[in-house]
This record gives C-alpha cells, sequence and structure tokens, in this order.
C-alpha cells in the first residue's frame, strides 16, 4: 500500500533533502524516524520537491509504500486509527525542526512527484537592516539596498508562462529546463519584509532563487525592467544573474489533481518535455 505524508522543516541546520553520506538530511530523518516507529528498515520516500540546504519547508509531500500489516499494526493497543498513530508517534522521535502533518492512505495512481500538478515557494526579503526582525533572520534575507517593489512585480510578470528556463537553471546531464511558471509577484508586506510568489508545474535545480537573483537588480534600480525577459531569451547562465541565499526559500504548498486524474499526471509529468 502506498501512504502519503504531508510535512514540514526548518532548514536552517539541514544540507536539503537527499540523503548524502555523513551529512544530516531531511529525507534520512524521515526515513530513520519510520524505520524506528515500524522496527525495521527504514522505508525509501518519494517527495515532491527537493530542497537545497538551508531552504525551508511548509508544504511538503512525500510517499512511501509499506506493507498492510506494518501499517495496520501502528496504533498497537490505543484506539487511535494507524494514521492517527503514525503521525503521533513520528512527532514523538523526530527532532523538533521536522513536523508530520498528515499520514493518509494514498489514492490509487498517486505518486508525490509525478502526480504535482503545481508547486508554490515563497521567498523573504528586508531591504532595511533597521526594520529586520531578529526572530526571522533564518528565513529572511537582508540585502544591501532599498528595493522597488513595483518594478520586480513587473519583471517578474514578464517572466510567467511556458519557457526555456536554462537560464536561471543550474544544467542536469539529460534533464530538460522547459517548465511553466504560473505566477511570479513581489508585493511589500505589513511588517516591511518583500516577498515573492513563485507557482510553477515544477522546478529545476536554483531556478527560484536565480528568478529571484534576476529581478533583484531591477528592483535597486540597476537594470531596466526588460532586462531578466533578455536573460530568459538567451537560454544560457548569465553571470550577472545572482543565485539567491537559500534560507530566504520555502515551499509551501504541493497541488495535486483529482484522484481519477492522478495516474494520468503521473504518466504525463514522466515523459520529457520537448525544447522549444
Amino acid at each position: 500500500m502506498r501512504l502519503r505524508m504531508d510535512f514540514g522543516y526548518d532548514g536552517s541546520d539541514f544540507s536539503g533533502w537527499a540523503a548524502q553520506p555523513g551529512l544530516r538530511t531531511v529525507e534520512e530523518t524521515l526515513a530513520q524516524a519510520w524505520g524506528t516507529i515500524l522496527r525495521q528498515d527504514a522505508p525509501r520516500l518519494t517527495v515532491a520537491g527537493r530542497t537545497d540546504a538551508g531552504v525551508h519547508a511548509r508544504g511538503a509531500v512525500c510517499h512511501l509504500d509499506l506493507d498492510d500489516a506494518s501499517y495496520e499494526g501502528l496504533p498497537a493497543r490505543s484506539p487511535r486509527t494507524p494514521a492517527d498513530a503514525a503521525v503521533r508517534r513520528l512527532n514523538g522521535v523526530l527532532p523538533r525542526d521536522v513536523v508530520v502533518r498528515r499520514v493518509q492512505r494514498a489514492p490509487e495512481g498517486f505518486d508525490a512527484r509525478f502526480s504535482a500538478t503545481s508547486r508554490r515557494y515563497s521567498y523573504r526579503i528586508c531591504d532595511d537592516p533597521a526594520t529586520l526582525d531578529p526572530v526571522r533572520r533564518r528565513d529572511t534575507v537582508l540585502v544591501k539596498h532599498p528595493v522597488d517593489v513595483g518594478l520586480m512585480d513587473a519583471a517578474a510578470q514578464n517572466l510567467v508562462g511556458l519557457n526555456d528556463f536554462a537560464a536561471f537553471c543550474k544544467r542536469r546531464e539529460g534533464a530538460t529546463t522547459v517548465r511553466t511558471l504560473l505566477d511570479y509577484r513581489w508585493v511589500r508586506e505589513e511588517d516591511g519584509t518583500v516577498a515573492a510568489t513563485v507557482l510553477a508545474d515544477a522546478f529545476c535545480h536554483s531556478m527560484v532563487r536565480s528568478l529571484v537573483g534576476v529581478v533583484l537588480p531591477v528592483g535597486e534600480g540597476r537594470r531596466e525592467v526588460q532586462w531578466p525577459t533578455q536573460v530568459l531569451r538567451e537560454r544560457g547562465r548569465h553571470p550577472a544573474v545572482t543565485v539567491m541565499p537559500p534560507h530566504g526559500l520555502c515551499l509551501e504548498e504541493v497541488t495535486y489533481p483529482p484522484d481519477d486524474e492522478l495516474a494520468a499526471r503521473a504518466a504525463q509529468s514522466r515523459r520529457t518535455r520537448d525544447p522549444i
């Protein structure tokens, strides 16, 4: 049987999602927690979005496959359901910077990675040192100059759509950089923080932090509003585009289609997208 797990984490002290020898990672931490409560080898986890070192998540999703007996045995002698028992027992053994929000039987055809229709990230910037909230220092990036949020938002909106985002991604052999950027906008919040919402069907490596880095000089008045679009059309890494620090980035939400469309969506996502 397949289980869906919804969870969040403070990525400050993790070396990203993916398990790596000798490093503390979210994947290994969660897998070991499952192994502990099941009293068996740690299961393999498949996640919707593999975050880099220092990146946070509020709305992460992964799946794992278990035999029925192991799942049904989680409540032991308690009256809890297996799903409730899993959440309670996992949070009892996990460190405080990881929280499991929900465990449930996954519908037929569900794949945490390939069935997803979108991932939504946020990015937080402070452009005035006097207003930086010390409590938020681990999820907010301090920049050197005041920014014009309206100009950043205008530049960001010009990048929305189906494009080859090679200019904003680290190349990986055999991987496509074609993505559909569904929404990208900037606002100044009540506390003075400058915040981005970035929504796409999927993201390639370092894409979100590069998308932030390409509009920041526009907000600072060092580049024209159309410059990010020009960079996009070059389809190659641009030396003037900064990959922003990871700690300002947070995975907020992963969305999925109705249950009867999960398998079809997974099959569609697995197909290699043609360059455009």
